[in-house]
């Protein structure tokens, strides 16, 4: 029902739901970064730009000036490079964050 609402905004990221692999069995932390990624409210450029512009907004791999979702997602060495945009489900997202334990996390500096 979500997902056909208007008013969820233009800053949530769009996966399909699947039945490959329940969601549920996944530690708290990596949930909070999953929610973070989602709604687009982590600790990257994109939400300094937004929220606190004095703040450095720059990746940290060089290869960006602005550290994004779609960056960290698509392009940024630091991370794996696990995610495959054809694969856009829950459970690959999930996979993603799984492999890549920095990626979305407050406890990574907001450079």
């Amino acid at each position: 029902m979500f997902q056909a609402l208007n008013t969820k905004g233009r800053q949530f990221l769009e996966l399909s739901d699947d039945d490959l692999q329940p969601i549920i069995n996944h530690s708290n932390s990596l949930y909070a970064r999953a929610s973070r990624a989602i709604v687009n409210h982590a600790s990257i450029g994109e939400y300094c730009l937004r929220f606190f512009s004095q703040e450095e907004f720059k990746c940290p791999c060089g290869q960006y000036p602005i550290k994004t979702r779609r960056h960290i997602l698509y392009e940024c060495r630091r991370f794996n490079n696990y995610w495959n945009p054809r694969w856009d489900t829950i459970a690959h997202f999930m996979l993603f964050l799984e492999f890549n334990s920095n990626a979305f996390s407050f406890g990574e500096s907001i450079t």
